[in-house]
């Protein structure tokens, strides 16, 4: 190794040592002048001997690359969400589910940080590859952005390979300076610190996700088993041991009083701190439960989040506003004068329905106490009676606010519609839902685009999405589309032909059909062709499905709208049915749940896997009363013992094959 080459390797380890003292561990050992001096000269050397240069150098955090698009991330393992619970009978409730399952558990409780939800992944060490949430099941890669973070080491200080979960934030020291920064430029201000935060992880140029300051705390390790941790405080202290920054804020207890009780520190606490937080999250802290307790399609049952009670404040109602959604529903809004709530400017809150109105008894020029519901969704809690004064009563509108057509309320209905099917509002609001990201996830295609179409004419209806890549001049032709954007948009449309069909079905806006019932749809009947076939009583036979949701799915797959939209949808390539993989694969384990332990010499851990859930079933991590069989290779350890003691059938490989017919 030349000097040059030692030099520039010297300069890496003190920089990033530096690094982690100052973001991770809050006591840096190295002034601000000395750090960038250093980081200035590693530069330099990088720029005139360019092939010494380290793929993982620290100069990396500076920026400099310009992204053209984030390409999507499928997770290996889906990235949920978490419950709430607002009050302590929740917990309680939660509690009680929890030792219907298990006994001798404890609770980790963390601070729930109000920020982005990321993965990273590293391999070997080395970070590889960063990227969103999304929907859970699918992210987008913002790695170049994720690098420019300095709390985020580029390089574990142990060479092992993981996926590791946490929380993207912007300090509010960031925020403030962001906001300064912006206010020079006269550009809008930022509302929130969340809100800046996913902003800037979606910015393409990581010059500037570097010079807003975002920070992270790392808290969840995907199959922790693989690194022998067996509780989740392990796997905050494993974390820490690799260099990730975690948050220090966290605590074992021993019971759902106990939860209780600090959960009142933590509301104290939290408005010390430099940071959004915007509840508690309480796991169970015993990782070897989680399989025993389960999960719901979108919730595991081993964690809850406790969020706190939202901040109320006084303001006044202005005016109300009506707004028109992608049913027709028209809802009512408060047009409030401006006032803080938990961070953000609040102007707005939504008012439900006239039922609504009329109960809480509020009129125009009413004092108001607003807060945010669950933190996220302002409202009207109720009027300030003892304030009253030259108000003025509220009267429902009789005509739509964009189509002026007569609007009806249905018996037993508590909203009011508007039932003209040439309303641009029900249509652009279709559009919008359509390629939201819950639905078809159509990058780059949101509400301000989708408006800039539909008035353009370029879009009208769902279909049409799918015939832009037929009018590209036009879209050049439109204000702030250029050549980048709209091939982004494209690529966008294309892509998302290849989505579930549940994603699409959800995506059309049928009413009461939420992701969870368009799932349950096509797991009875799997094609577009069937559904219209189906009979209100035979869809009202599935579990969960109520009289409401069969005749609002066999109303509209009788339609001739709905027979266009099949038929346009074959014809530019989307698939309306899922392939019957069952048929071509027997299912010889459905329902039936294995635990792999010990090594294999004729697979890998992920070769049987694949093998057991092609031939329907699943893969535990740990060994429970649930479990049907327990697959062991040599040095097979405690799951092993444990399969033994609780009577669970133990299979070898060889038996494995015979089971599945693979010589």
């Amino acid at each position: 190794m030349t000097e040059i080459e030692k030099r520039m390797r010297e300069l890496e380890s003190i920089i990033e040592k530096a690094n982690y003292e100052y973001h991770t561990l809050d006591t840096p050992n190295l002034s601000d002048r000395a750090y960038d001096l250093m980081v200035k000269e590693l530069i330099d050397l990088e720029e005139t001997y360019p092939w010494f240069k380290s793929a993982f150098s620290p100069t990396l955090k500076v920026g400099g690359v310009v992204l053209d698009k984030f390409n999507k991330v499928k997770h290996e393992k889906p990235m949920m969400s978490l419950a709430n619970a607002f009050n302590d009978s929740e917990l309680i409730e939660f509690d009680h589910r929890i030792g219907k399952e298990v006994t001798d558990f404890s609770y980790n409780m963390e601070l729930k940080i109000d920020g982005l939800a990321i993965n990273l992944t590293y391999q070997e060490g080395l970070l590889i590859r960063a990227s969103t949430r999304g929907d859970g099941i699918i992210g987008e890669d913002v790695t170049e952005n994720i690098k420019t973070i300095r709390s985020v080491p580029l390089q574990l200080s142990k060479p092992v390979s993981l996926e590791v979960r946490g929380e993207v934030f912007m300090p509010y020291s960031s925020f403030h300076k962001a906001n300064e920064d912006r206010l020079k430029e006269g550009l809008e201000l930022f509302k929130n610190a969340r809100n800046a935060a996913a902003g800037t992880i979606r910015q393409l140029d990581t010059k500037v996700v570097r010079k807003r300051n975002l920070d992270m705390f790392c808290y969840t390790l995907v199959d922790p088993y693989k690194y022998g941790i067996h509780t989740q405080e392990g796997v905050l202290k494993y974390l820490t041991e690799l260099g990730l920054k975690t948050n220090p804020n966290y605590q074992v207890v021993f019971s759902i009083d106990e939860v209780i009780e600090e959960i009142k520190r933590y509301d104290v606490l939290r408005k010390s701190l430099s940071y959004d937080t915007d509840g508690v999250v309480i796991k169970v802290n015993e990782l070897d439960t989680y399989d025993q307790i389960g999960q719901t399609v979108k919730y595991p049952k081993w964690a809850i989040a406790y969020k706190f009670a939202p901040e109320e404040v006084v303001t006044t109602l202005n005016a109300i506003t009506y707004q028109v959604g992608r049913t027709g529903v028209i809802t009512p809004v408060a047009e409030l004068e401006p006032v803080m709530i938990s961070g953000s400017l609040v102007s707005r809150a939504t008012l439900h329905n006239e039922d609504y109105i009329k109960a809480l008894d509020i009129e125009i020029n009413d004092q108001v106490i607003v807060r945010k519901a669950g933190e996220i969704i302002p409202e009207v809690v109720r009027p300030v009676l003892e304030s009253r004064k030259n108000t003025k009563k509220i009267e429902m509108i009789k005509y739509c606010p964009s189509c002026d057509e007569p609007i009806v309320r249905e018996d037993k209905e508590a909203d009011w519609y508007c039932v003209n099917p040439a309303c641009p509002a029900q249509h652009t609001g279709k559009l919008i839902h359509f390629a939201s990201r819950v639905a078809m996830n159509i990058d780059t295609l949101g509400e301000k685009v989708v408006n800039q179409l539909y008035e353009a004419n370029l879009v009208k209806d769902i279909l049409d999405i799918y015939h832009l890549h037929e009018k590209k001049l036009l879209l050049l032709g439109l204000d702030r589309m250029g050549v980048k954007k709209v091939d982004n948009l494209l690529e966008a449309i294309e892509q998302s032909k290849s989505n579930t069909l549940d994603k699409l079905l959800f995506g059309l806006g049928i009413k009461h059909v939420g992701a969870k019932v368009a799932k349950l749809l096509l797991k009875k009947y799997p094609s577009f062709d069937l559904l219209k076939d189906a009979s209100i009583e035979e869809l009202q036979a599935i579990d969960d499905i109520g009289l409401a949701i069969a005749q609002s799915v066999h109303h509209f797959f009788n339609t001739e709208y709905a027979s266009y939209l099949i038929e346009g949808f074959k014809r530019v390539g989307i698939k309306t049915y899922i392939e019957d993989t069952e048929n071509k694969t027997p299912q010889l384990f459905k329902d039936k749940t294995f635990v792999l332990t010990g090594k294999m010499s004729s697979y890998t851990r992920e070769e049987a896997q694949n093998i057991i859930e092609t031939l329907g079933g699943k893969v535990s991590s740990s060994v429970s009363k649930k479990t049907d069989y327990v697959l062991a290779g040599t040095d097979a350890g405690s799951k092993l013992d444990k399969a033994t003691a609780l009577g669970v059938t133990v299979i070898d490989e060889e038996t494995f094959k015979e089971m599945t017919h693979f010589e």
